[in-house]
């Protein structure tokens, strides 16, 4: 049984008032939008448009790039209050079919009627200008080395990450790569902002989204309107970010392992949350690398439980990627966190934390510490990355569950206390990646509260599981 929810202290912003158009939109819409060469189109219901933007901002009348933007418009242009634009994360997912996925789970809301809902494929990704670094199947897991059992691992997976870097450097489009940061993608966000005729945008992103839109609400705040943050990262990309998968790892194994000792009598791993626990670690001395990141990746959700416990038990591994998984997503996530942040060259340092990372965080440490391309990578930062926080208006709600696997409490609170009295935080007692709109009605809530109405936490809260 679902406990009582939480009763969260709101105030109202008085900046939350629909405000007028800057401008005409320049776009032209256009049917149907393009559908990923998928059977079923992510895009049905949609109209896209093309928008040129520079790739390097620093010359803003040289060489351009194309993005491409979906919407799904208001019905009723008279009682729309503005733009909701989304972000999956990644970086590197595509968010053409975003809008579509927002009217399915949540098409009765009202969100449909307060906003125009718009998504894109960001800079090097889909069908905007995309990337490639020609990486197969077994090189586009690089950002996150594989669990290193000790220094010669570390010596090992340095040899194919600097096979992977020298790629994305000798790759045919190796001229868009410096370009292909977070900052660049925030400055896109402002040209889809004014190329929709608007003062201000609202905002939706989640994991990587979270530090897409707090880069953007610190160099444009006064272009910002209600911006959700789901799934938040630390303010800074980089080392720091990957080492937190091993943290988000040991948060959500507990909540694996209760529900399988639940179901010992289907599944035979334990029938104690520790006896579970004490079958991952007998499972993945002998099963290496691939079993450790497989199971780490099924944390992600509780729909994927089953299919783990299966994997687990010798029955059927958990399926790994998509139809949109492939080189230009891997591509285009490697170009952003190797050019947003300086990474550490020598290959002794990571095998210097993969040894502490041993100590702190056995099960997933030795993989999220290890070696990966950023470290041998072949262009300098054109630019300091996002210093995220700075002056603004209080208009930034973020959400959070407890035990995320891949986006863990302690980056966020890192976010809340770099973003400070612009932001409020509500965290949800429950695990996996991604608060909304999933299963808890108190987080569901306070997002839909915030968007439709402009209600805003008068203090960071928390939602039962």
């Amino acid at each position: 049984m679902r406990k009582t929810l939480v009763l969260l202290a709101f105030v109202p912003l008085v900046t939350a008032v629909p405000v007028a158009n800057a401008e005409v939109s320049s776009l032209k819409w256009t049917t149907p939008c393009p559908d990923y060469g998928l059977p079923q189109s992510p895009t049905a219901g949609l109209e896209c448009a093309k928008l040129r933007v520079p790739l390097d901002y620093a010359d803003p009348g040289g060489r351009t790039i194309e993005l491409t933007i979906s919407r799904h418009a208001g019905p009723d242009p008279a009682k729309r209050r503005g733009v909701l634009l989304m972000n999956p994360g990644g970086p590197g997912g595509p968010g053409l079919p975003m809008p579509a996925q927002l009217m399915a789970r949540l098409g009765s809301s009202g969100l449909p009627e307060a906003y125009d809902v718009i998504g894109f494929d960001p800079r090097g990704v889909g069908y905007s200008t995309p990337v490639t670094c020609g990486m197969a199947a077994d090189q586009r897991g690089a950002i996150i080395g594989p669990y290193a059992n000790g220094p010669r691992d570390v010596a090992e997976t340095a040899v194919k990450a600097r096979a992977v870097a020298r790629q994305c450097a000798a790759a045919p489009t190796a001229d868009l790569l410096p370009h292909m940061t977070t900052a660049n993608t925030a400055r896109d966000l402002d040209r889809i902002r004014a190329a929709l005729g608007e003062r201000t945008i609202s905002y939706y992103g989640s994991s990587y989204g979270t530090y897409l839109g707090a880069a953007y609400a610190s160099m444009f705040p006064a272009k910002t309107d209600r911006f959700v943050l789901d799934s938040v990262t630390g303010p800074h990309g980089g080392v720091r970010s990957q080492r937190r998968f091993a943290e988000g790892f040991d948060d959500r194994l507990p909540d694996f392992a209760a529900w399988a000792a639940a179901r010992d009598d289907v599944y035979h791993l334990g029938r104690t949350p520790s006896a579970v626990i004490a079958k991952f670690d007998e499972l993945a001395a002998v099963r290496g690398p691939e079993f450790r990141a497989r199971t780490w990746t099924a944390f992600y959700d509780d729909a994927n439980f089953p299919a783990l416990a299966a994997d687990w038990a010798g029955e059927a591994a958990v399926r790994a990627g998509g139809p949109l998984d492939g080189d230009n997503h891997a591509a285009l996530q490697l170009q952003v966190e190797c050019n947003d942040t300086d990474w550490p060259a020598d290959v002794g340092y990571y095998q210097r934390a993969v040894e502490r990372e041993r100590v702190t965080h056995p099960r997933f440490g030795p993989a999220a510490a290890n070696v990966n391309p950023c470290a041998f990578w072949p262009v300098e930062r054109a630019e300091p990355p996002v210093r995220v926080g700075g002056p603004g208006p209080r208009n930034l709600l973020l959400v959070q569950n407890l035990r995320d696997p891949a986006t863990p409490l302690s980056g966020a609170q890192d976010m809340r206390v770099a973003l400070g009295g612009r932001a409020t935080m509500t965290t949800v007692d429950q695990g996996g990646h991604g608060v909304f709109p999933k299963r808890n009605a108190c987080a569901n809530e306070v997002v839909l509260r915030y968007l439709l109405r402009g209600v805003l936490p008068a203090r960071d809260g928390s939602c039962p599981a």
